[in-house]
């Protein structure tokens, strides 16, 4: 079975890249537009790993960061910032998330961070 990615951006085209990458990499994803239906995906396909924007209309990041991690604790969380929301970011780091990236992101790096988080199986 593989790892399940969950990525949470207000963005169409950030969503689209992420999937296309991990999906390529072998993971399972799956896309949320804003925190409800993020919610909804954490509680019906409990995704290992969830790559959250800060800054998402109606319930922002931190919100839904805080209810993530009441569902589920063990659900790892790497959050995406628009550079210099220092407040933010470590108040998200103080809920539970294990690293952030500042938009526009290095796609190499996030890439980097999700393989340390959550690897992937691979038969050897």
């Amino acid at each position: 079975m593989s790892a399940k990615i969950l990525i949470v951006d207000d963005q169409y085209g950030i969503r689209i890249l992420l999937n296309e990458i991990f999906q390529k990499e072998g993971y399972k994803t799956y896309q949320a537009a804003n925190g409800v239906q993020a919610l909804s995906i954490v509680e019906k396909d409990r995704p290992d790993l969830v790559i959250l924007d800060m800054k998402i209309p109606g319930m922002d990041g931190l919100e839904i960061l805080r209810r993530v991690k009441k569902h589920d604790e063990t659900i790892q969380v790497i959050i995406m910032t628009a550079y210099g929301e220092l407040d933010m970011i470590h108040e998200a780091m103080n809920l539970g998330a294990i690293t952030h990236f500042a938009k526009p992101f290095d796609i190499d790096e996030i890439r980097a961070a999700v393989r340390k988080e959550l690897p992937l199986n691979t038969p050897s």
